[in-house]
Protein backbone atom coordinates (compact mmCIF):
# COMPACT_ATOMS: atom_id res chain seq x y z
CA UNK A 1 0.00 0.00 0.00
CA UNK A 2 1.01 3.72 -0.79
CA UNK A 3 2.58 4.93 2.47
CA UNK A 4 1.04 8.46 1.54
CA UNK A 5 -2.19 6.67 1.59
CA UNK A 6 -1.60 4.19 5.02
CA UNK A 7 -0.14 7.07 7.19
CA UNK A 8 -1.39 10.22 8.68
CA UNK A 9 0.70 13.45 8.76
CA UNK A 10 3.53 12.55 11.36
CA UNK A 11 3.75 16.19 12.35
CA UNK A 12 3.67 16.81 16.11
CA UNK A 13 0.47 18.19 16.79
CA UNK A 14 0.91 21.32 19.47
CA UNK A 15 -2.74 22.70 21.03
CA UNK A 16 -2.45 26.46 20.41
CA UNK A 17 -2.50 26.86 24.12
CA UNK A 18 0.31 24.69 25.19
CA UNK A 19 3.93 26.33 26.12
CA UNK A 20 6.99 25.21 24.92
CA UNK A 21 10.46 25.89 25.12
CA UNK A 22 13.76 24.71 23.37
CA UNK A 23 12.06 21.17 23.40
CA UNK A 24 12.29 18.59 20.42
CA UNK A 25 9.41 16.16 19.47
CA UNK A 26 9.19 13.08 17.92
CA UNK A 27 6.77 11.99 14.91
CA UNK A 28 2.89 11.73 16.12
CA UNK A 29 3.60 13.10 19.34
CA UNK A 30 0.89 15.58 20.59
CA UNK A 31 0.94 18.17 23.36
CA UNK A 32 -2.79 19.11 25.14
CA UNK A 33 -4.18 22.07 26.22
CA UNK A 34 -2.57 24.27 28.23
CA UNK A 35 0.53 22.09 28.55
CA UNK A 36 3.80 23.30 29.65
CA UNK A 37 6.98 22.10 28.27
CA UNK A 38 11.19 23.49 29.48
CA UNK A 39 13.57 22.12 27.39
CA UNK A 40 11.74 18.32 26.81
CA UNK A 41 12.79 15.64 24.48
CA UNK A 42 9.29 13.85 23.35
CA UNK A 43 9.70 10.67 21.36
CA UNK A 44 7.94 9.51 18.52
CA UNK A 45 3.87 8.81 19.49
CA UNK A 46 4.21 10.00 22.94
CA UNK A 47 1.19 12.05 24.67
CA UNK A 48 0.46 14.92 26.76
CA UNK A 49 -3.34 15.40 28.22
CA UNK A 50 -4.52 18.66 29.07
CA UNK A 51 -2.33 21.00 31.88
CA UNK A 52 0.79 18.53 32.16
CA UNK A 53 4.20 20.18 32.61
CA UNK A 54 7.65 18.77 32.74
CA UNK A 55 10.53 20.55 32.85
CA UNK A 56 14.68 19.13 31.98
CA UNK A 57 13.09 15.48 30.99
CA UNK A 58 13.78 13.00 28.42
CA UNK A 59 10.78 11.11 27.20
CA UNK A 60 11.08 8.07 25.17
CA UNK A 61 8.72 6.36 22.07
CA UNK A 62 4.85 5.68 23.12
CA UNK A 63 4.24 7.07 26.72
CA UNK A 64 1.25 8.24 27.84
CA UNK A 65 0.97 11.29 29.97
CA UNK A 66 -2.08 12.00 32.01
CA UNK A 67 -3.76 15.44 32.35
CA UNK A 68 -2.40 17.18 35.58
CA UNK A 69 0.71 15.81 35.74
CA UNK A 70 4.45 17.60 36.63
CA UNK A 71 7.46 16.12 35.68
CA UNK A 72 10.24 17.09 37.36
CA UNK A 73 8.15 19.18 40.23
CA UNK A 74 10.86 22.00 41.27
CA UNK A 75 12.37 21.82 43.92
CA UNK A 76 12.85 25.22 46.29
CA UNK A 77 16.47 26.32 47.97
CA UNK A 78 15.35 25.15 51.44
CA UNK A 79 19.03 25.74 52.65
CA UNK A 80 18.75 29.40 52.66
CA UNK A 81 17.32 31.95 54.13
CA UNK A 82 13.90 31.62 52.21
CA UNK A 83 12.40 29.22 49.84
CA UNK A 84 10.85 31.58 47.82
CA UNK A 85 11.89 32.34 44.64
CA UNK A 86 12.99 35.84 45.28
CA UNK A 87 16.49 34.07 45.33
CA UNK A 88 16.15 32.46 42.36
CA UNK A 89 14.29 34.47 39.97
CA UNK A 90 15.21 37.99 41.62
CA UNK A 91 14.28 39.41 37.92
CA UNK A 92 10.72 39.11 38.44
CA UNK A 93 10.74 41.76 40.99
CA UNK A 94 13.66 43.69 40.09
CA UNK A 95 15.58 45.14 37.62
CA UNK A 96 19.05 44.66 37.27
CA UNK A 97 19.03 41.28 39.20
CA UNK A 98 19.12 38.15 36.65
CA UNK A 99 18.02 34.37 37.08
CA UNK A 100 20.40 32.64 39.66
CA UNK A 101 22.58 30.98 37.75
CA UNK A 102 23.58 28.46 40.35
CA UNK A 103 20.39 27.47 41.36
CA UNK A 104 19.56 26.62 37.54
CA UNK A 105 22.49 24.62 37.14
CA UNK A 106 21.07 22.63 40.16
CA UNK A 107 18.03 22.27 38.59
CA UNK A 108 19.50 20.79 35.01
CA UNK A 109 21.89 18.67 37.20
CA UNK A 110 18.53 16.71 37.96
CA UNK A 111 17.10 15.71 34.75
CA UNK A 112 14.04 13.41 34.79
CA UNK A 113 14.38 10.31 32.48
CA UNK A 114 11.34 7.93 31.35
CA UNK A 115 11.31 5.17 29.07
CA UNK A 116 9.27 4.26 25.83
CA UNK A 117 5.83 3.09 26.24
CA UNK A 118 5.23 4.24 30.29
CA UNK A 119 1.75 5.10 31.16
CA UNK A 120 1.49 7.96 33.92
CA UNK A 121 -1.43 8.73 35.78
CA UNK A 122 -3.53 11.72 36.46
CA UNK A 123 -1.60 14.11 38.48
CA UNK A 124 1.22 12.15 39.61
CA UNK A 125 4.42 13.96 40.18
CA UNK A 126 7.69 12.77 39.32
CA UNK A 127 10.20 14.43 41.60
CA UNK A 128 13.67 15.93 40.29
CA UNK A 129 16.54 12.92 39.21
CA UNK A 130 13.98 9.52 38.79
CA UNK A 131 14.38 7.42 36.11
CA UNK A 132 11.42 5.25 34.65
CA UNK A 133 12.22 2.09 32.87
CA UNK A 134 10.40 0.81 29.60
CA UNK A 135 7.01 -0.23 29.91
CA UNK A 136 6.43 1.09 33.65
CA UNK A 137 3.40 2.42 34.98
CA UNK A 138 2.39 5.29 37.56
CA UNK A 139 -0.76 5.14 39.32
CA UNK A 140 -2.95 8.43 39.68
CA UNK A 141 -2.24 10.80 41.76
CA UNK A 142 1.42 9.05 42.61
CA UNK A 143 4.49 11.24 43.97
CA UNK A 144 7.57 9.15 42.82
CA UNK A 145 10.66 9.81 44.75
CA UNK A 146 12.86 6.75 43.51
CA UNK A 147 13.35 4.63 40.05
CA UNK A 148 10.86 2.97 38.42
CA UNK A 149 11.78 -0.11 37.31
CA UNK A 150 10.94 -1.40 34.01
CA UNK A 151 7.82 -3.09 33.23
CA UNK A 152 7.21 -1.77 36.90
CA UNK A 153 3.50 -0.93 38.63
CA UNK A 154 3.67 1.98 41.34
CA UNK A 155 1.18 4.36 43.31
CA UNK A 156 0.83 5.97 46.23
CA UNK A 157 2.48 8.73 47.96
CA UNK A 158 5.52 7.88 47.76
CA UNK A 159 4.96 5.55 45.10
CA UNK A 160 5.82 2.05 45.95
CA UNK A 161 6.02 -1.41 44.00
CA UNK A 162 2.72 -2.96 43.57
CA UNK A 163 3.75 -5.35 41.09
CA UNK A 164 5.12 -6.08 37.56
CA UNK A 165 3.15 -6.10 34.39
CA UNK A 166 4.59 -9.46 33.11
CA UNK A 167 6.91 -11.96 34.58
CA UNK A 168 10.55 -11.50 34.52
CA UNK A 169 11.16 -13.36 31.50
CA UNK A 170 8.27 -12.36 29.22
CA UNK A 171 9.99 -8.65 30.05
CA UNK A 172 13.23 -9.73 29.04
CA UNK A 173 11.97 -10.73 25.72
CA UNK A 174 9.44 -7.66 25.05
CA UNK A 175 13.04 -5.58 26.04
CA UNK A 176 14.58 -7.55 23.06
CA UNK A 177 11.79 -7.03 20.49
CA UNK A 178 12.12 -3.05 21.24
CA UNK A 179 9.16 -2.99 19.23
CA UNK A 180 8.95 0.87 19.58
CA UNK A 181 11.82 1.43 17.20
CA UNK A 182 10.40 -0.59 14.74
CA UNK A 183 9.19 0.93 11.08
CA UNK A 184 5.89 2.24 10.72
CA UNK A 185 4.75 -0.28 8.43
CA UNK A 186 5.55 -3.31 11.03
CA UNK A 187 4.09 -1.78 13.91
CA UNK A 188 0.54 -1.36 11.73
CA UNK A 189 1.04 -4.57 10.14
CA UNK A 190 1.45 -5.85 14.48
CA UNK A 191 -1.25 -3.90 15.50
CA UNK A 192 -4.13 -6.30 14.66
CA UNK A 193 -2.00 -8.66 16.99
CA UNK A 194 -1.77 -6.35 19.60
CA UNK A 195 -5.15 -6.14 19.85
CA UNK A 196 -6.29 -9.92 20.24
CA UNK A 197 -2.99 -11.77 20.99
CA UNK A 198 -1.77 -13.12 24.58
CA UNK A 199 1.22 -11.88 24.95
CA UNK A 200 3.16 -14.96 24.98
CA UNK A 201 1.53 -15.54 21.61
CA UNK A 202 2.61 -12.14 20.22
CA UNK A 203 6.20 -12.72 20.86
CA UNK A 204 6.58 -16.08 19.66
CA UNK A 205 4.90 -14.79 16.58
CA UNK A 206 6.95 -11.54 16.18
CA UNK A 207 10.15 -12.25 17.32
CA UNK A 208 11.61 -14.21 14.65
CA UNK A 209 9.20 -12.84 12.00
CA UNK A 210 10.71 -11.45 8.66
CA UNK A 211 9.23 -8.33 7.07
Amino acid sequence: MDPALRFKDSEPRIHPTAELKSCRLGRYAIVGERVILREVTVGDFSYFERHAEAIYTTIGKFCSIAANTRINALEHPIERLTTHKLTYRPNEYFRYLGVNQEFKARRKAKPVTIGNDVWIGHGAVIMPGVTIGNGAVVGANAVVTRDVAPYEIVAGVPARNKRLRFAPEIIVRIEALAWWDWQLDRLADAIPDMQAMPIEAFLDRWENRAD
